[in-house]
């Protein structure tokens, strides 16, 4: 049966990870199961905490969403790590803002 998309939102792993418990091991096919599994296995945050680190990142105005969701994702340590993901943005962000951007992602480890 084809599916429509209706709305696309960058969603965390965290999120994506209760969206399919929900469903129910029972609801879920092959596909949906395996990306289960890798959400638990990936996962660093509850998905509350990744919705609430979300807004925070999204209140500094310094990220897109999408940006914002990778960073969640991996949750970098270092700043050469926050580089790496935030690589392919047209400007170049400094150091003290990147610390920045590592100090709220400390609050939620």
């Amino acid at each position: 049966m084809p599916r429509k998309i209706i709305k696309i939102k960058p969603l965390t792993i965290p999120e994506v990870k209760a969206i399919l418990e929900t469903l129910g091991e029972e609801n879920i096919d092959q596909f949906q199961r395996r990306t289960l599994d890798y959400a638990a296995k990936i996962s660093y945050l509850d998905p509350e905490g990744a919705r609430k680190l979300f807004e925070e990142l999204r209140a500094e105005g310094i990220l897109e969403e999408e940006e914002i969701v990778q960073v969640i994702n991996i949750m970098p340590k270092t700043v050469e790590e926050l580089r790496a993901i935030l690589a392919g943005r047209r400007k170049v962000i400094e150091t003290s803002t990147l610390e920045k951007i590592l100090s709220v992602l400390d609050k939620y480890r």
